[in-house]
């Protein structure tokens, strides 16, 4: 069994910063590529940035320049630094980890359950 959990959402001010956590743990033999999402309230899922295990990143072009995801190996946990924070950015921020399990379980992809993100004044 795989577990993934974010932490570190919370209420923060319009230009604040934010650092998101995501911990994989579980049954596993490797965690493959590691990726954040997220959706705001009426409005579809949509990546936020994706790492390699190598530590190679990846964002969508209107996510460049405010994000920065990077990773720990050894701890199998994944952070996004957010900032100049906007209203546009609250949301419910998701962590997804491409993972192979333990035992020949085979290898897929295991979500959390989000964490939440409030950029107010």
């Amino acid at each position: 069994q795989v577990r993934v959990v974010e932490s570190g959402g919370g209420l923060v001010q319009i230009g604040g910063s934010l650092r998101l956590s995501c911990s994989a743990s579980g049954s596993i033999f490797n965690v493959n590529d590691m990726a954040w999402y997220r959706q705001a309230p009426g409005k579809q899922r949509e990546l936020v940035a994706t790492i390699t295990s190598g530590g190679t990143t990846n964002y969508p072009d209107n996510m460049k320049g405010r994000f920065t995801i990077s990773r720990d190996n050894v701890a199998n946990t994944i952070y996004l630094e957010m900032d100049s924070l906007k209203p546009e950015d609250t949301a419910v921020y998701y962590c997804a980890a491409d993972v192979t399990a333990g035992y020949g379980s085979g290898r897929a992809w295991y979500w959390g359950q989000g964490t939440q993100v409030t950029v107010s004044s």
